[in-house]
């Protein structure tokens, strides 16, 4: 039987195709004419409007830097590397440094004050935190991930710090029995508590901790097939993790980036795609494995966003090593989501190609034209974008109710069959974040479009006649007698 070769050959070259075949143009390295100076690995990188004008800001090489209307970023001061929320509600958002330890206070934008934290374990080390309201008070709390000290044999312990008030912070809770190095929290069972899930490292397994309310948290990762591991291992060599509605049907999965060495010291656990699986089965998930993604042994920070605007969520995946083991290159890698769960390389069609290892990886629309652009290796890279169309929601707070930042609150927007979810999250892959405002891109439709948004404490709202292409702000309303009810959330 006589085999097509050009026809075998247009297959194979059909997913690194797709982007230009859908309009998207090559990312564009705008680094030095914005005039950002970057180390390539260390640390993480977190979009924010620290001052509130309307531009997302950036921390990253433990430096805050301004961005001035898009065209370029000024340094501000150094920081060290953070997640950023609003702890004391009085609408400027604040950071945590998980670098250094330290909290500042946001004083109306015209600088930091660091307020004082509870005392550390002594020579405590640790690799990312998330903020969250993990006791539904209004205000929002850290979880801090422990790391270790590995000449030492330590284990440092994950923290939670409740917020008391705005005006100090308790450590509440405290487990040693694992290595944490990312840190991202979801209701991913939709009952208006947030959970948090923990990669961790050293072949331990991952805690997927369900929250019962007041902040009790409880392991459910073996539970819920959350582990994130294979056959004959208790866990990967996980270093973070990501939320995002992956297949599109409403209900938040997990990807978990494992480090893996397949030689004769064993096949590890591989990156895996973890779907959530519904209520229906009780928020389990079903494991689907890698999903496309190819195997490299030193894969690092994954960070989600939908680059293309087509309505389904994308992964960017960093690396720790260039030359991983034996002389093997790795290279941080964007695969696009072709919309069936089943993603693909397309580096070379958008410019991403062979990219130093780093832990950076975190997405924003820098110049506000409706495209998301990515921040990695040190690098900023603008993304020209696609002819789809698109909506950004900036989700608030009362402060009361649900804390100002919004911080845990998910968004749904519905196009056609399918139900496209985003949620405002402080803190995703290993130590980074993704700018607070929700980036729905929506393919080719471009009629107003209702958004379904479930705020911290079940609180429920839908908003209609949203336009496309632009930006808009949502308050959260009190609901009145009658309204919607915690538990009356699905």
């Amino acid at each position: 039987m006589r085999t097509n070769r050009t026809g075998s050959i247009i297959w194979r070259l059909l997913p690194a195709l797709w982007p230009i075949l859908a309009g998207a143009a090559r990312f564009e390295d705008h680094t030095a004419a914005m005039g950002l100076t970057l180390p390539a690995k260390g640390g993480g990188a977190c979009w924010v409007d620290y001052d509130r004008d309307g531009w997302v800001d950036l921390v990253a090489g433990g430096i805050l830097w301004r961005n001035d209307e898009g065209k370029r970023f000024v340094e501000v001061t150094r920081i060290g590397s953070v997640v950023a929320a609003d702890f004391d509600n009085d609408g400027w958002v604040d950071f945590y440094s998980w670098s250094a330890r330290r909290l500042y206070r946001n004083d109306a934008g015209q600088g930091l004050i660091e307020v004082e934290l509870p005392a550390f374990p002594e020579g405590y080390a640790s690799l990312g935190a998330a903020w969250g309201d993990f006791t539904g008070d209004g205000w929002v709390d850290l979880y801090v991930g422990g790391y270790e000290n590995w000449n030492k044999g330590i284990t440092h312990p994950d923290l939670l710090l409740v917020n008391r008030g705005g005006h100090s912070f308790e450590i509440t809770w405290r487990d040693d029995r694992s290595r944490a190095r990312g840190v991202t929290a979801c209701d991913f069972n939709r009952d208006g508590r947030l959970d948090v899930y923990v990669s961790n490292y050293r072949l331990q397994p991952n805690r997927l901790w369900r929250n019962s309310g007041g902040g009790i948290l409880e392991d459910v990762a073996a539970a819920h097939n959350a582990v994130a591991t294979s056959e004959g291992f208790a866990g990967g060599h996980s270093i973070g993790a990501a939320w995002g509605d992956f297949d599109n049907d409403g209900d938040f999965d997990l990807f978990a980036g494992n480090f893996a060495h397949v030689d004769q010291r064993g096949d590890q656990p591989k990156s895996r795609f973890l779907r959530n699986r519904g209520p229906a089965h009780g928020y389990r998930f079903e494991d689907r494995g890698p999903c496309g993604i190819p195997y490299q042994e030193s894969y690092a920070s994954p960070a989600a966003a939908d680059y293309d605007n087509d309505g389904w969520l994308d992964l960017y995946f960093t690396t720790v090593y260039a030359p991983a083991s034996f002389g093997r290159m790795n290279y941080p890698v964007l695969f696009r989501n072709d919309s069936a769960l089943h993603f693909n390389d397309v580096n070379a069609a958008v410019g991403l190609a062979e990219l130093p290892p780093t832990y950076q990886a975190a997405w924003a629309d820098v110049n506000n034209n409706g495209h998301l652009d990515l921040l990695t290796a040190g690098r900023l890279f603008l993304n020209p974008g696609t002819t789809n169309h698109w909506i950004k929601i900036r989700l608030e707070g009362d402060g009361r109710l649900v804390n100002r930042a919004a911080i845990g609150a998910q968004a749904r927007i519905r196009i056609g069959d399918q139900i496209i979810t985003r949620q405002v999250e402080a803190g995703t892959g290993q130590g980074n974040q993704n700018d607070l405002n929700l980036h729905f891109g929506l393919g080719q439709a471009a009629e107003p479009v209702a958004l379904e948004i479930l705020w911290p404490g079940g609180y429920r709202q839908t908003i209609t006649g949203l336009t496309t292409d632009k930006q808009h702000v949502i308050h959260f309303e009190r609901p009145t007698e009658g309204a919607a009810h915690p538990e009356d959330a699905p």
